[in-house]
């Protein structure tokens, strides 16, 4: 079963890949949507098992891969229940943005390519959170590296994709070579790759010494350091963040499947997966902790003054990632995959339900242009609800007689996170958790309101005008999907004035900046491809946290369910449920406030977001330039980079190995060439003159030797 699993997928991109266009577009997404499908039925079971503990952690062997000296590495396949978890997670989300695609892809002339490009990440995913050995959790994680290039930059003819897909992979690759290094050392410690092997071992380290950057430091502390530089890059983690605003230049399906559910938790499920090293170095964990915290608030507060809608949703991503990586850093392993799987089903909703808005405003992604759209797509509204409800928290907390607390998704999730940060002695750490609550309540709740309630302010909209303009006859354009519409979804999108280097006085939250009217155009819901994957995963928005918190974060039940699958602290679990009610009711209060302050911005007083811009402009600017970190990676690495490929390029290369080398040699021989020809006189004598000064000269060589 597992084996089905995982390589389904493979040969699904293989058929895609190989038969392109010749096999046509609706085989090909038959193919590449079934095999994920049947990957997905066949996950399900595994996870049931595992909740109901009828099954049991297995490894499957497929193939003796590496044998060099004392490494060897076997290519096999674990399934315990932290595999379980992502298997249900990836092949879900997977399966289901495949589906979306039918419609959100429908015109766009590439489609076998972005079916076998997405199969391929689904592969490579699957590879990572099913490995049994490092390097063969490197071979994944760099497999989905690889493919979420190849998806970022899939409108390859659009230069923003390129840059934004090229600074994926260079950022990633930052991370990658700290995750290389702590492979290395952590084979060089315990002698194998093998996870299983190098976890038994990791609690005998403990107090252990390793030489590094010239100096002795504590041997598990540094390991998990450089491992978690690797989770960083590909979770993006403050620092190292960079490249997941910008990867929204790809489809809204690939920003579903890679950059809200799958790939960007990568790192959180490595760090869970390795628990018992971290277990055993709480520096390290004060690191996660910590740069978990700062990212979770960064991400936050970059995210309340962004008008690109999938920009909004990219920053709320890479602050739940923060929540989810200081829930381990406090210890809190259970909450942390808790709220991975929770998030994933969410935040895909939520990518999902935005695709479908920009589908039905004719690829318009700035909020602006909104308004008045839930009269107009009324099952998008509705999925959008549910993944707003969830994100934000709502729901009864378990106080004051009531003994089951109850709500969407991440309620049950995300407070758990809050209440372990507390309960584990982490007061600073709880209330970047609540602010970040009620920040994430805010900003939420501002893309609701712009997005769907208020006048309609489409008229000023420059791709609704480019539809009208086309439905008038006044031109062609080639429908969803193609490059000049499609595949430029942020074209003229005001919000990325910020990357232009202009002034950031758009005043992004405002409403009657833009003047209000349809201009004459009808937004239309989207077909059913699409809608189906909003309503599924909308019972998922709103179930999942109340069906599975008892397995995950539970003391008694989350002991039996992951069974040692990650360290778990069952003390800790204790007293997260025994936190004092003030605390329990944290969450639900900041959620509360940024509804309220939402609502009066954008519904009630529609002049405040402008009249706090401009009272506080230096803030609202170094916000709107996401606190600079872009343009100071440029002066500090991009420009000192190109400088120096400058120097090598015209001092180095065409300076002095051209002029020494290629050029050099062909100046010789044309000097030489030259030469002789001076000797090709045409006469007689001439030659003869010559043959008798070499037959002289080799005479008196032969006489004096």
């Amino acid at each position: 079963m597992i084996l089905a699993i995982v390589f389904l997928p493979l040969l699904a991109a293989a058929i895609a890949g190989l038969g392109n266009k010749a096999l046509g577009f609706v085989p090909t997404k038959v193919v590449t949507t079934g095999a994920l499908f049947v990957s997905c039925a066949l996950s399900w079971p595994i996870f049931i098992g595992f909740l109901s503990g009828s099954s049991v952690a297995s490894v499957t062997p497929v193939l003796t891969w590496i044998v060099s000296g004392d490494m060897t590495v076997d290519w096999a396949l674990r399934v315990d229940a932290l595999t379980a978890v992502m298997l249900v997670v990836i092949t879900s989300v997977s399966a289901l943005v495949h589906l979306y695609s039918w419609g959100y892809m429908s015109e766009d002339p590439d489609q076998p390519r972005f079916f076998a490009y997405l199969s391929l990440f689904t592969f490579a995913m699957l590879m990572l959170v099913t490995a049994d050995s490092l390097v063969q959790m490197f071979f994944g994680w760099e497999g989905v590296g690889l493919a979420s290039y190849l998806l970022i930059g899939f409108w390859f003819r659009k230069p923003s994709a390129n840059a934004a897909a090229i600074k994926a992979f260079v950022v990633n690759r930052v991370g990658d070579l700290g995750f290389m290094l702590g492979i290395f050392g952590t084979f060089l410690v315990f002698g194998t790759v093998s996870i299983p092997e190098i976890l038994n071992a990791a609690p005998g380290m403990a107090g252990s010494t390793i030489g590094f950057l010239g100096h002795r430091f504590d041997t598990m502390t540094v390991l998990c350091l450089l491992l978690f530089v690797g989770a960083m890059g590909k979770s993006a983690q403050l620092g190292l963040h960079t490249w997941l605003p910008d990867a929204m230049e790809g489809p809204t399906p690939v920003s579903a499947l890679i950059h809200a559910a799958t790939m960007v938790t990568a790192g959180v499920f490595m760090v869970c997966r390795l628990s018992p090293m971290f277990e055993v170095a709480p520096v390290a964990l004060d690191v996660v902790r910590f740069v978990g915290a700062a990212t979770c608030l960064f991400a936050a507060t970059c995210g309340l003054v962004q008008t690109d809608i999938k920009r909004v949703i990219a920053y709320s991503t890479c602050s739940q990632l923060g929540y989810m990586f200081f829930a381990a850093g406090v210890g809190a392993y259970g909450a942390a995959m808790f709220h991975l799987f929770t998030h994933a089903f969410f935040k895909a909703l939520l990518f999902l339900g935005a695709g479908s808005v920009i589908h039905a405003m004719h690829h318009e992604q700035d909020m602006r242009y909104y308004g008045g759209l839930r009269k107009e797509i009324p099952l998008t509204f509705w999925a959008m609800m549910m993944g707003t409800l969830a994100i934000t928290g709502v729901g009864l907390p378990a106080v004051f007689g009531n003994p089951l607390g109850i709500g969407f998704a991440g309620f049950h999730s995300k407070d758990a996170i809050i209440e372990a940060s507390w309960a584990a002695g982490q007061p600073g750490v709880w209330f970047v958790g609540v602010l970040v609550a009620l920040l994430t309540s805010f900003y939420s709740w501002r893309l609701m309101f712009l997005t769907f309630w208020g006048a309609p302010r489409w008229a000023a909209s420059e791709h609704i005008q480019h539809a009208l303009h086309d439905a008038h006859g006044h031109g062609t354009h080639d429908g969803h999907g193609h490059d000049d519409h499609h595949a430029d979804e942020s074209h003229g999108n005001p919000s990325h004035a910020e990357d232009s280097g202009d002034a950031p006085s758009t005043h992004g939250p405002a409403q009657q900046d833009l003047p209000a009217g349809t201009g004459g155009y009808h937004p239309h819901e989207s077909p059913i491809p699409m809608l189906v994957p909003l309503g599924i995963l909308s019972i998922g928005a709103v179930a999942a946290g109340f069906a599975f918190h008892g397995y995950f974060i539970e003391p008694e039940s989350g002991e039996h369910f992951w069974r040692g699958a990650l360290a778990f602290r069952e003390h800790l679990m204790h007293s997260m449920h025994e936190v004092p009610v003030a605390i329990k009711l944290s969450a639900t209060i900041a959620m509360l406030l940024g509804l309220l302050t939402a609502w009066y911005a954008y519904i009630r007083n529609t002049a405040f977001p402008v009249a706090m811009a401009e009272q506080f402009r230096v803030l609202y600017g170094f916000l709107l330039r996401k606190w600079y970190f872009d343009e100071l990676y440029h002066l500090i690495f991009v420009r000192p980079a190109f400088a120096i490929g400058r120097l090598l390029w015209h001092r180095g290369d065409e300076q002095t190995i051209d002029r020494f080398g290629p050029n050099g040699s062909a100046w010789l021989v044309q000097f030489g060439a030259r030469g002789a020809a001076k000797l090709q006189s045409g006469y007689l004598y001439s030659y003869a003159f010559v043959m008798l000064i070499g037959l002289t000269a080799a005479v008196t060589w032969a006489i004096a030797g």
